[in-house]
């Protein structure tokens, strides 16, 4: 294959990669605290560039590439539900949720009281206290949330929120809006303060997605038209030499 063919698949290949992340963003533009993932692309070398100094510069072979794909920790906008167990974190933080597979960390505070009274995340996990220990509470009082996780019922103090912290280069995406901390990664002092009464939008912008996703597609029909390019020059190519002279 000749190196027309071989960049414009490169490419094409990159930009399905772009679309699929385009798509899962757009797909929960909807959901409360999701972070938008991103691409970064790099260009590939070949192992043979260079190796020839008088050939070097025709032996070069330079493909597009998504090098790694990275999480948006940007914060959303903060909608007011006036649901009292509605919960955000406006600042650095997330909840701590203990789930099957151990602790895992969340932006978003759509939390409800079991029939036991344990306050939970949507999918029925139990919100973690400061203690590491889950949250009961009473289903009949008032639940007042204060600024630093402090939760009140009849203006006594109950427990308090886990909110915690990490390097953004230590937490990973896992699914069902959840992060995980590497293995030796550390809890940092959260800057962030609890808001009762909202959540957390995600922050993916569904008009600067649109924008995105045209600009893609374009450039994918582009490579497609250098490729079509790149196998009309090697049809001729054939032709030619296979042509008998009389």
């Amino acid at each position: 294959m000749d190196n027309i063919s071989i960049s414009a698949a490169s490419g094409m290949r990159a930009r399905m990669q772009s679309l699929d992340l385009l798509a899962n963003n757009l797909a929960n533009s909807e959901t409360g605290g999701f972070k938008a993932d991103r691409e970064f692309y790099s260009i590939y070398t070949s192992a043979e560039a260079g190796l020839d100094p008088q050939e070097g510069a025709q032996n070069l072979a330079t493909l597009p590439v998504i090098e790694k794909q990275w999480t948006d920790l940007a914060a959303g906008d903060l909608r007011p539900t006036w649901n009292p167990l509605d919960l955000a974190v406006s600042g650095d933080g997330m909840f701590a949720v203990q789930t099957a597979r151990g602790v895992r960390y969340t932006r978003n505070g759509n939390f409800r009281l079991s029939p036991t009274g344990t306050l939970t995340a949507a999918d029925g996990n139990a919100v973690q206290s400061r203690a590491g220990t889950p949250i009961t509470l009473d289903g009949s009082q008032s639940i007042e949330i204060l600024p630093d996780g402090t939760v009140r019922q009849g203006g006594n103090p109950i427990t308090r929120i886990r909110v915690a912290s990490f390097d953004p280069a230590s937490i990973s995406k896992e699914g069902a809006n959840y992060f995980v901390a590497a293995p030796n990664a550390t809890a940092l002092s959260a800057g962030g303060t609890v808001v009762q009464g909202k959540l957390e939008q995600s922050n993916v912008g569904a008009a600067e997605s649109a924008v995105r996703l045209v600009s893609i597609t374009r450039q994918f029909e582009m490579l497609q038209k250098v490729a079509g390019i790149g196998n009309d020059l090697n049809k001729q190519a054939i032709e030619q030499v296979a042509r008998v002279v009389s």
